[in-house]
């Protein structure tokens, strides 16, 4: 993760922080699923105050950039995860499967027969 806040720049470090996050997302060059560093070694990393760093953290939670985990940390979140065709797909995919009678263990197990 390349990061670089700009003291002079116009826009405030925040805001900063949460584009740069946000692109590097948008164009892959964070992957869904990557961990991002904790709130603290963060700011300490850029030289900003951990308030800053939560403020982006949150503001890139809200707009589905990144997902926040407990103490397992922030990653960045799958776009598909909130694609309404994949949650249909998925919803369908459950009822099917409880219908025919499957366990949860089961209906994962077929999923992954079929993946590769």
């Amino acid at each position: 993760m390349r990061i670089r806040i700009d003291p002079t720049g116009g826009d405030a470090p925040f805001e900063q922080l949460r584009r740069q996050v946000a692109e590097q997302a948008a164009d892959g060059t964070l992957p869904p699923g990557h961990k991002l560093p904790t709130v603290r070694a963060l700011a300490a990393d850029l030289g900003l105050a951990a308030n800053t760093v939560a403020k982006a953290y949150r503001a890139l939670e809200a707009d589905r950039v990144v997902e926040t985990h407990g103490r397992a940390g922030t990653f960045i979140a799958s776009r598909r995860l909130h694609d309404p065709a994949s949650d249909s797909a998925a919803r369908d995919y459950v009822l099917l499967a409880r219908r025919q009678g499957l366990s949860r263990d089961e209906a994962i197990r077929l999923v992954e027969r079929f993946w590769s």
